[in-house]
């Protein structure tokens, strides 16, 4: 069974098992007000609580439309690379910026306005994992420590990329900013490239010390050295830019640099019962 997603929501184009569900929210479909209309799921944006309470609400109509109420987990999520091993008794709001399960009918849910949602699943549809990538996250490696449950335990003289996993995980990025719109400082730059210099090329100089940086090129770069072949999603067309369509998502460099603020999206990833 897929999922009836309404309005413009995100169902990953991916071979995923047949038990994973998972969807991007967008900013339609909500009752806040502007410049937060209209799903903004962020509790800490200076949005009214009722208005993030009912969104959340529609959200979880969706989710549990096949008829089994799912369990989420929410973090809070501080731009590292903390994973959460999440069940059924996990609580909101533990500081994580990625999520991981087994249990069905345990939703990780990652928030976003730039920085990636990326969805992880294997191809036995026996866990999935979400993860909040943006560039301090994807450069501390949170996408490296979301993988790791997902591997058998490697020989302490091998990274977990030399075991031959490949083919066994596959990954969904989400929509982020993009490579037109992401100006970074050299530090971002030295920052990934110290971890593999082949970084170098999702950098665009711009001079005067500032580049544009690809971060779905990145999140990619970093997926494949960690084992992941089989990525979908964002390919860093402009079609999946945050920053560039207002009217569809919600950016956080873009809306707080006019509005002071921006709201949040969310993507979702679970097993079915």
């Amino acid at each position: 069974m897929s999922l009836q997603l309404p309005y413009d929501w995100i169902a990953p184009d991916w071979p995923a098992p047949a038990r994973v569900r998972a969807f991007c929210t967008t900013r339609s479909g909500g009752v806040s007000a502007a410049p937060l209309d209209s799903l903004n799921l962020g509790r800490l944006v200076g949005d009214a609580p009722e208005a993030v309470a009912a969104n959340w609400t529609i959200v979880q109509a969706v989710m549990d439309a096949d008829g089994s109420p799912v369990h989420t987990v929410r973090t809070r999520q501080v731009h590292g690379s903390q994973l959460l091993a999440a069940d059924a008794r996990t609580p909101e709001d533990l500081e994580a910026d990625a999520c991981t399960t087994t249990q069905p009918g345990v939703a990780c849910i990652t928030m976003a306005a730039d920085c990636l949602p990326v969805l992880l699943t294997d191809r036995a549809g026996t866990r999935v994992a979400a993860a909040h990538a943006g560039w301090r996250g994807l450069a501390g490696g949170v996408l490296e420590e979301a993988l790791k449950p997902f591997w058998p335990p490697a020989p302490v003289d091998q990274a977990p990329a030399a075991i031959n996993n490949e083919g066994e995980v596959m990954a969904w990025i989400g929509p982020g900013i993009g490579p037109q719109a992401f100006e970074v400082g050299a530090e971002v730059r030295e920052a990934f490239m110290a971890h593999d210099p082949a970084a170098a090329g999702c950098f665009s100089a711009l001079g005067g010390g500032k580049y544009l940086a690809d971060l779905a090129g990145l999140a990619r770069q970093r997926l494949r050295a960690a084992g992941v072949a089989a990525i979908y999603g964002n390919d860093s067309s402009p079609a999946w830019c945050t920053f560039s369509q207002p009217s569809r998502f919600f950016s956080h460099r873009r809306d707080s640099a006019v509005l002071g603020r921006s709201g949040r999206m969310a993507a979702a990833i679970w097993l079915a019962h």
